[in-house]
């Protein structure tokens, strides 16, 4: 019988725990992607740590190892279009509802790193800076950055002029200023301050 009592660090060890986060929340272009990850216990994966703390050579490594060694992983993405249509916020969440429902073995319990889970039939424990404290979140966290940053190269191939190789979509002067010269494209989110003003601008000229 599953403790409610029990600490997502006993939960992770001793249930069929997956681990939930998200890469992409803040960038101004791209979808945001989340994963889910269940580890292979007692079988740990030596270097997991939040995916931010880490250099992109050795979440590289890393998520190779965790798509081999874990007993599921699973990722899933929120369009431009859907982030627009329903805000950042319930977009992550729909994105970690389509990671978790896709895993190969249904999970006893998830964790999801910060403060807010989607509303939906697993019993859930979040987090806060989970990515750091949970080897299933931090695994959750690489598979997603490396995940989105494989996804915004592609569209650098697309949209070259934005430079979204080097920034991922993220809000740098480098964006910002190419936002000003070619203005919007189809992959921008025109919810976000920066592309809804650079849309307003383009209205009233």
């Amino acid at each position: 019988m599953i403790n409610l009592a029990d600490s997502p660090l006993d939960l992770s060890g001793r249930y069929l725990t997956a681990g939930v986060d998200e890469a992409g929340r803040g960038p101004l272009a791209g979808p945001v992607v989340a994963a889910a990850v269940i580890l292979e216990h007692p079988n740990p994966i030596l270097g997991l740590a939040d995916s931010k703390t880490l250099s992109g050579s050795k979440r590289e490594l890393l998520a190779d190892q965790i798509r081999k060694d874990s007993r599921a992983w699973a990722l899933g993405v929120a369009t431009v279009e859907e982030i627009d249509q329903m805000n950042i916020l319930q977009a992550t969440l729909l994105a970690m509802r389509r990671a978790v429902e896709s895993l190969s073995c249904v999970p006893e319990w998830v964790l999801v790193d910060g403060n807010q889970s989607p509303a939906w039939k697993y019993p859930t424990r979040t987090v806060v800076r989970g990515d750091a404290l949970i080897p299933a979140i931090s695994a959750a966290s690489i598979l997603a950055k490396v995940a989105r940053d494989t996804m915004m190269l592609e569209l650098d191939g697309n949209y070259p002029e934005y430079g979204f190789s080097r920034h991922k979509g993220y809000p740098t002067a480098t964006h910002l200023k190419a936002l000003e010269i070619h203005g919007i494209s189809p992959v921008h989110r025109k919810s976000f301050g920066p592309v809804r003003r650079r849309t307003q601008v383009k209205k009233t000229i």
